[in-house]
């Protein structure tokens, strides 16, 4: 299998401030232990970037930009997106192909919204997942904590069976790619 690592908007308009995700500072250390290990294993590392065309997350803005004390090395792939769905209106799945990636291993930010829609879209297009569990955070809301959002998602989307393809929770330090 060849392995693509994802990893969706760790930007720093949601690491940083008021609105800062859950943990975001630990995320982005897992992250870079995950891209690490993607790296060695030869596998393709892509940083998504979510955008508006106007106020949060503008296009250049410094929340914009990825965050500070994310690794992004010479090799790795940048994709800009506009919607939850990182393969929505984007090249990624081209990129994918391109690359010959047969699996791919998901984290970021937020849980619920980006990490979850692009997993599921993942599933439906055929790849196999890797969530790494505890290298993607939320918010959270008034409903629910961030830790219980991440919790929900592990649970939830490891429990998805309908499109074949199956996504598998798996920590940072226990992840595997092979090369």
């Amino acid at each position: 299998m060849t392995t693509a690592l994802l990893v969706i908007d760790v930007q720093q308009g949601l690491c940083e401030g008021e609105h800062a995700a859950f943990e975001s500072q630990q995320v982005i250390a897992r992250i870079n232990q995950v891209s690490a290990k993607a790296r060695a294993a030869g596998g393709l590392v892509v940083f998504i970037q979510h955008e508006s065309s106007s106020g949060y997350l503008e296009f250049g803005t410094d929340a914009w930009q990825l965050a500070r004390g994310l690794h992004i090395e010479v090799p790795d792939i940048l994709i800009r997106k506009t919607t939850p769905d990182s393969f929505h209106r984007t090249d990624l799945e081209q990129v994918l192909k391109k690359h010959g990636v047969t699996e791919l291993v998901v984290c970021g930010m937020h849980t619920e919204y980006c990490v979850d829609t692009t997993t599921r879209r993942a599933l439906a297009l055929g790849f196999p997942v890797a969530l790494v569990g505890d290298a993607h955070t939320s918010e959270g809301n008034r409903h629910l904590s961030a830790a219980q959002v991440i919790q929900h998602h592990n649970e939830t989307l490891a429990n998805i069976s309908s499109f074949g393809p199956r996504v598998r929770v798996v920590s940072a330090e226990a992840l595997r790619v092979e090369p």
